[in-house]
């Protein structure tokens, strides 16, 4: 077996500003095992505020690449591997070069639905009311009255914002995303007008180990874990607080994470986000196998780079497309 890993750093089209911080680009490590002719490839996005660093993730994807060089076995280094960003490089390699290798599909392996079309959200980052209006005109121009945009806010102006977002794009379906940058009071403050704006959900609005306050909230609009729910081992602590989880493989350290994440979430009861980190059509790819089983799905990292790999995902008025052979998986 043969084994590289490489960075890659994509510039994005504009830069993309959520509650915390400012993107302007984004960096990708790119797994790739190969053995017998068939080459499988993984993407991962490192996450500074979870404490990643591209030099760090590099480090531990090379050190797991060489145990499977040596001849370990993935089935038992899986869930030794911490969750993260480097074992889903890694796991979503291993998965691609087990599809090549048995000439299936990857769903086929895994046991899940084979994914169809789905319609992905996209993002506007934190802005002035008004330039977040202009943008979801420009999503609903392109996407139709079908559009589902995500909108992502601080603590300042909610209420305006939202209002403006929803003038704009009234028959579109609106969800918000704070980044953990609300508080309790505040939340619970602007609820009814979110409610009134039909807001679908509300994304991580309070910090992690703060968030006990949801139990005691009225919901009125639905709240997703973020920030919160990383692995199955998160999601019981999570119940009466939060009615829905968003998985994403940057989190759960790959698809394998992500397929027992999703399933146990069914199991508790809660609703499905399936997200992604900035990257390119190979970093969501793997998600798609999630995305059938999700109420919203959020998986626009290639529209906020403005530009992919060849062959990439097929985005077409707000769909998505399953990977070809070609891509992944």
């Amino acid at each position: 077996m043969q084994t590289e890993v490489r960075h890659e750093r994509w510039e994005l089209a504009a830069p993309f500003v959520i509650a915390h911080e400012t993107y302007l680009h984004a960096d990708v490590i790119v797994a790739t095992l190969s053995c017998d002719g068939a080459v499988g490839r993984g993407e991962c996005t490192p996450t500074a505020f979870y404490g990643e660093s591209v030099g760090g993730v590099m480090e531990t994807v090379r050190e797991l690449l060489a145990r499977l060089a040596r001849g370990e076995s993935w089935d038992r280094i899986h869930d030794r591997v911490p969750a993260g960003a480097a074992r889903n490089a890694v796991d979503c390699a291993f998965w691609d070069l087990r599809a090549k290798l048995a000439k299936r599909r990857v769903w086929e392996l895994a046991g899940v639905p084979a994914p169809g079309r789905v319609r992905t959200a996209q993002t506007i980052s934190v802005g002035e009311a008004a330039q977040q209006a202009d943008k979801a005109r420009a999503i609903v121009a392109t996407d139709g009255g079908g559009a589902l945009i995500k909108l992502k806010l601080d603590a300042h102006d909610i209420v305006a914002r939202v209002a403006a977002v929803r003038d704009a794009a009234p028959a579109a379906a609106l969800v918000i995303d704070a980044n953990e940058s609300w508080d309790p009071v505040l939340l619970d403050r602007v609820m009814p007008a979110l409610q009134a704006a039909h807001v679908a959900m509300v994304e991580q609005p309070l910090p992690v180990g703060k968030d006990d306050a949801l139990a005691r909230i009225e919901r009125r609009v639905p709240v997703c874990a973020d920030e919160s729910a990383h692995v199955s081992a998160d999601l019981d602590a999570l119940c009466g607080r939060y009615d829905l989880v968003n998985v994403k493989l940057d989190k759960t350290g790959g698809l394998t994470e992500a397929l027992r994440m999703s399933a146990r979430a069914r199991q508790l009861g809660f609703g499905l986000m399936v997200g992604c980190m900035e990257g390119t059509s190979l970093g969501m790819a793997p998600a798609t196998l999630v995305a059938g089983a999700a109420r919203f799905v959020d998986l626009d990292g290639p529209l906020l780079i403005g530009r992919d790999r060849d062959p990439g995902l097929h985005y077409q008025r707000g769909l998505v497309s399953p990977p070809s052979a070609a891509l992944w998986g």
